[in-house]
């Protein structure tokens, strides 16, 4: 009797067995077809025995076998094992969850994509933007020399210093050996212009480009690429680490320290880190590239578990990195949130026919809408948190839950028509700019006004041709680009991160801040940075303006250390949604009782979200932590067992391992 355990997304922390028919030749990776209760259900066998728990009475065979893509390898398989083991999720979630959604149903591929395409291209020709610098020769030549063996690597350059370059002469390397390389970005926004480069680099070289925002057929066609070996450059956000990819010879993590590689759902699995332990399965190495690293990577280096590679100086001759000044507010009185000596530079830059860039991360037009007379607010009602004002379409939406109104004709409480506008977001300080310099031309760039990709991509390439005089973004703005032209970024409202309770603001500022001031003077004309703040002597500002990376990462350890926050302890988080408040908090309570915690382990007690309702269910998380990696592992692997098998049905819940977020 041959019996094959099968992976199929069900709500059940387990594996299924089923019997293989004769003549039916089905091995671990094969996708399948096998009867589940009334239905059939498309699921991946990952392992194949000669016996089972179950009687064999009671075992049904498996349907059939689908030939329409290629089986998954046994190293692919291995890293699902352990996605599914650290973040603690069912295996068949996660296997089923990592294919695109075509692959998961049992609707046959439309026969452009089923078909394998031709062979790889012979060719790997390589056309290089320029020379490296040598900084640059001395990254290439390091990493290069370790192809063929894991060895992660941080590639650690100031904006502008050419980290993109060293990519291209590695994947050159690779591409020379008929192997693949993985290339991954945090943001959807960030794949039109870097594959645009690597398609001028490599012109005939095959790219597949990976991410949610595909439709469903050029996604699966992109996947098939990748997995029969036929792309020899794979590019994509977080979902392209889950890809399988047979010929894998060197993996690129660029912009590794952003937020966007954790995933918020489902399998809660960091991009970062499974590309990591991609490369490790592989037996390749992993380049990390970034200027503001990840404390976490930082601290691995420090550790020396990576090795850090510097790159200290822009790559262009004669570019430097931007001067950074702080503009003290309390000796400058903002008008219409803009210091004077801001609306001067700006100024300036217009009749130079230079571009400025004015950073402020948060769209819409103002984050609420007031009535003076009785203290009414926007609020949302599905959630604990304010809805945002839109005045280019009149609505009021909440930034959490997706909720929208009208703006309503006056005050829902008083019937006060006078109703205010407070505080700025990217729309009024586009309407600012625009009545304060009315000849320039004014862009603005958040996921409101760059909702399609093809809008984005043409946005951004008439910026980079000169095509606009006033930048207004958000964080859209802040990764990756280079605008020639672009000489001056203003910063408003950026002291919140200094009073945030989070352990992780000062981190994530830092990271912002230089990220976004990198995108002035990349070429020879200088570049400057203004930022508007109550604080101007605060040492993260005093390391920012120094581009003192190091100082600032060291005293943000020491701190964390002291503190005994990650990377000195590791955390996961218990969260609960339910209609009542008291239903998720009494869930937490009773979970802490469910198996013994041991000695290094810290399990506290349970408190609501700082937004406790968000889209009409009321949440709440407990922290655990531990200093030791393996307790932590150990107690979480026992614990999800019985919260899968306990858990009620009247409210959701999760574990995050290594959570980003406590909001």
């Amino acid at each position: 009797m041959r019996v094959l355990r099968v992976a199929l997304d069900v709500p059940l922390a387990t594996l299924f067995d089923y019997l293989a028919p004769d003549g039916l030749d089905a091995q671990p990776g094969d996708r399948v077809v096998v009867p589940f209760g009334a239905r059939s259900r498309v699921g991946v066998v990952v392992e194949a025995s000669t016996g089972s728990s179950i009687p064999a009475a009671k075992l049904k065979p498996l349907s059939r076998v689908l030939d329409d893509a290629p089986r998954m390898p046994a190293p692919w398989l291995e890293l699902m094992r352990f996605l599914a083991s650290y973040y603690q999720r069912p295996l068949g979630e996660t296997v089923i969850g990592a294919l695109p959604p075509r692959l998961r149903s049992l609707k046959p591929l439309p026969k452009t994509i089923r078909d394998a395409a031709a062979p790889p291209p012979a060719s790997a020709r390589f056309v290089p933007n320029h020379a490296p610098t040598a900084d640059q020769s001395r990254a290439i030549e390091r990493i290069g020399g370790t192809l063929g063996g894991f060895q992660p690597f941080l590639l650690h350059g100031v904006t502008g210093s050419g980290k993109t370059e060293i990519y291209l002469w590695l994947i050159s390397r690779v591409l020379h050996s008929g192997a693949q390389a993985l290339v991954m970005v945090p943001e959807i926004s960030l794949t039109p212009q870097l594959e645009a480069r690597f398609r001028l680099a490599f012109p005939e070289a095959r790219i597949a480009v990976l991410h949610s925002a595909l439709q469903d057929v050029p996604r699966t066609a992109a996947w098939l690429s990748a997995a029969r070996g036929e792309a020899g450059i794979v590019l994509g956000t977080r979902l392209a680490a889950l890809t399988p990819l047979p010929r894998l010879a060197l993996v690129v993590v660029d912009e590794e320290h952003d937020t966007s590689f954790k995933q918020q759902e489902g399998l809660r699995y960091s991009g970062r880190d499974a590309a990591v332990i991609r490369a490790k399965l592989a037996g390749c190495p992993v380049v990390l590239g970034t200027a503001t690293p990840s404390l976490e990577t930082w601290h691995n280096t420090l550790a020396g578990r990576y090795e850090r590679l510097a790159l200290p100086d822009r790559a262009v001759p004669g570019a430097r990195m931007p001067a950074v000044r702080m503009l003290d507010l309390r000796q400058e009185a903002a008008e219409q949130g803009f210091a004077p000596s801001l609306l001067a530079a700006i100024g300036e830059r217009l009749s130079r026919r230079e571009q400025s860039l004015v950073f402020i991360n948060r769209r819409g037009y103002a984050p609420v809408l007031a009535c003076h007379a009785c203290g009414w607010t926007s609020g949302c009602e599905r959630c604990t948190a304010r809805m945002v004002l839109h005045k280019v379409d009149r609505r009021l939406r909440c930034h959490h839950c997706g909720d929208e109104n009208p703006i309503p004709r006056a005050c829902p409480t008083c019937g006060n028509v006078d109703l205010k506008a407070m505080g700025r977001g990217t729309q009024r300080v586009e309407e600012t700019l625009s009545a304060r310099f009315p000849g320039a031309r004014v862009v603005r760039i958040d996921r409101d006004s760059a909702r399609r990709r093809a809008d984005l991509v043409r946005t951004l390439e008439g910026i980079g041709r000169g095509e606009a005089d006033i930048l207004v973004g958000t964080q859209l703005l802040a990764k990756g680009h280079d605008f020639p032209l672009l000489t001056l970024v203003g910063v408003l409202d950026a002291d919140g991160g200094l009073l945030s309770t989070d352990y992780r603001s000062a981190e994530r500022l830092y990271a912002t801040l230089a990220q976004v001031a990198g995108r002035a003077g990349r070429r020879q004309q200088p570049g400057e940075v203004l930022v508007q703040t109550y604080y101007p002597r605060h040492p993260l500002y005093a390391a920012l303006a120094r581009h003192d990376y190091e100082a600032f990462a060291a005293s943000q350890l020491a701190e964390r250390e002291a503190a005994g926050f990650p990377p000195y302890v590791h955390e996961a988080a218990l969260r609960a949604e339910a209609g009542k408040l008291a239903l998720a908090m009494d869930f937490l309570r009773d979970a802490t009782r469910l198996v013994p915690v041991p000695d290094e382990v810290r399990v506290y007690d349970p408190v609501p979200h700082v937004i406790t309702r968000r889209a009409d269910l009321e949440r709440a998380q407990l922290l655990v932590q531990s200093a030791s990696r393996p307790a932590l592992q150990e107690f979480l692997r026992a614990w999800s067992e019985r919260l899968f098998a306990t858990a009620p049905r009247n409210l959701r819940w999760h574990l995050d391992v290594d959570p980003i977020e406590f909001d």
